[in-house]
């Protein structure tokens, strides 16, 4: 019978939720879905960070609650971008 995998975090990544973590490095955030990295964009990169949070709340694989929490945005904005990307998708962020 195969063992489950559980999601490993290395010690440096914050944690949205158990399964979901982001690590700033060099200017970068780098966001992991276990060990896997799974998207990237410039700290400065407001647009992206957009599109990716709202993508991960979009997939179930976050709440906007956690994505407030970890980030410190306000709660309203969060669900004006989950609303554009249902409206428009990526388009409407780039």
């Amino acid at each position: 019978m195969p063992q489950i995998s559980l999601p490993f975090f290395p010690e440096d990544i914050t944690l949205i939720n158990p399964r979901i973590g982001f690590q700033k490095r060099a200017g970068i955030v780098y966001y992991f879905v276990g060990i896997m990295p799974v998207y990237q964009h410039p700290v400065d990169d407001v647009k992206s960070f957009r599109f990716f949070t709202s993508q991960i709340i979009v997939n179930g694989n976050a709440t906007q609650a956690e994505i407030v929490k970890v980030f410190g945005v306000s709660a309203i904005s969060v669900k004006r971008w989950v609303k554009k990307y249902h409206k428009e998708g990526s388009k409407g962020f780039f």
